[in-house]
């Protein structure tokens, strides 16, 4: 099958259902797990949001243009406590209203140790899939992405903000009691979540204290010792028995590769 990559698609069930998505067209990946995979980059990369092709992609899928221009691709979407919109600075006023006031989820998750972090209320739990949490755990639901992002930075100061993704494709994770850590978590920030409460206004901040942790369990029958990334730009053909996915990425007999950075390339998939 040929195509352009995007990020594999994920049910969430025991363990997690994987589909490969190549313009639009799946392949159900569980089944081949055991089995040997192909994959090969014909060179032609097409950006995903202008639709041209290009010779280098930026950000997971965008040529320089978009890249340079397009407010998805703007700093304060990996750091929202210092959005642009709110400063009057947004490149793209109507795509921000759009995307970042929605309902937002602020999250205790471990993938490769405990970290915080944010994601539309849409995007749950396929948030924490594409990262590899074992765990995962709603937190605060507030109504915007700024307003996610000043939660996160405050309890970001106690707890990682970040997942080391070789560790979580080891699966070196030791369980963690993510509802006692909540609680210390809000303990100890509670003046500062307090003041952000009072800075939004009534109901656009509310406390998850009744939820439960979620569990997640990935389709992997062998985890690596060692990590060997691969990367299309190197290594056009990648190919291997396919041991496992976590996260969005393949794990094979000969390394494991990232599919969503790679949105875009055309694919070459073959059994």
């Amino acid at each position: 099958m040929l195509g352009n990559l995007t990020k594999m698609n994920a049910a969430l069930d025991r363990p997690v259902q994987y589909t490969l998505q190549l313009s639009g067209r799946s392949i159900e990946m569980n089944p081949l797990i055991g089995k040997p995979v192909r994959l090969k980059h014909t060179g032609r990369i097409i950006c995903v949001r202008c639709n041209r092709s290009t010779k280098k992609s930026f950000n997971q899928g965008y040529c320089y243009p978009c890249f340079i221009k397009s407010a998805e691709c703007d700093r304060c979407i990996v750091k929202p406590e210092i959005c642009h919109f709110a400063a009057g600075t947004c490149r793209e006023p109507e795509w921000g209203q759009t995307f970042c006031f929605q309902p937002h989820i602020v999250y205790l998750a471990n993938s490769s140790g405990i970290k915080v972090g944010i994601t539309r209320q849409s995007q749950v739990p396929t948030r924490w899939i594409d990262q590899g949490a074992v765990q995962a755990l709603p937190i605060f639901k507030v109504a915007s992405r700024h307003i996610s992002g000043l939660i996160e930075a405050v309890i970001g100061q106690h707890v990682s903000d970040k997942t080391s993704w070789q560790q979580m494709l080891k699966n070196q994770v030791e369980t963690v009691d993510l509802e006692k850590k909540r609680d210390e978590l809000t303990a100890c920030c509670e003046a500062e979540l307090a003041a952000i409460s009072q800075r939004f206004g009534v109901g656009d901040v509310e406390f998850l204290s009744g939820e439960k942790p979620v569990e997640l369990h990935f389709p992997v029958d062998n985890y690596p010792v060692k990590i060997s990334a691969l990367n299309f730009d190197k290594t056009p053909e990648i190919s291997g028995v396919l041991h496992g996915i976590k996260g969005q990425y393949l794990i094979l007999d000969s390394g494991v590769v990232n599919i969503r950075k790679f949105t875009g390339y055309e694919i070459e998939f073959s059994q």
